[in-house]
């Protein structure tokens, strides 16, 4: 059985933004926890030059990256990750895989929230 090892160190500080809902005037409102108030971990922060996408003959790149970090059970596919030396935001697209079933290493692809037009 081959062990996964992460090609990367964990030296990038990222914080968890948890989802928050709640209901306001009967509609379902779903905030995020702010930095000041989240968990700080590290992690590994890849870019591949962003996800290209053509719409209706328009060209598009998505800022996307894949993160590798230490294990956690909070960190779910609706989650968002801030990043401390930058200051962006980015959303989970995909669900954390639990590397090898084994609680030690997660892997997970994220998209960047907002953008310049």
């Amino acid at each position: 059985m081959s062990n996964y090892k992460p090609s990367n160190q964990f030296v990038v500080p990222m914080k968890l933004l948890v989802p928050v809902t709640s209901k306001v005037q009967g509609v379902t409102t779903k905030t995020y926890t702010t930095p000041e108030e989240s968990v700080l971990f590290y992690g590994s922060f890849r870019t591949f030059g962003g996800t290209e996408s053509e719409r209706n003959g328009v060209l598009t790149v998505v800022d996307t990256a894949t993160i590798d970090t230490w294990y956690r059970p909070d960190i779910k596919a609706d989650c968002r990750v801030y990043l401390c030396d930058s200051g962006e935001t980015y959303e989970i697209i995909s669900d954390p895989e639990n590397i090898n079933r084994r609680n030690q290493f997660l892997q997970f692809k994220v998209r960047k929230v907002g953008g310049k037009a």
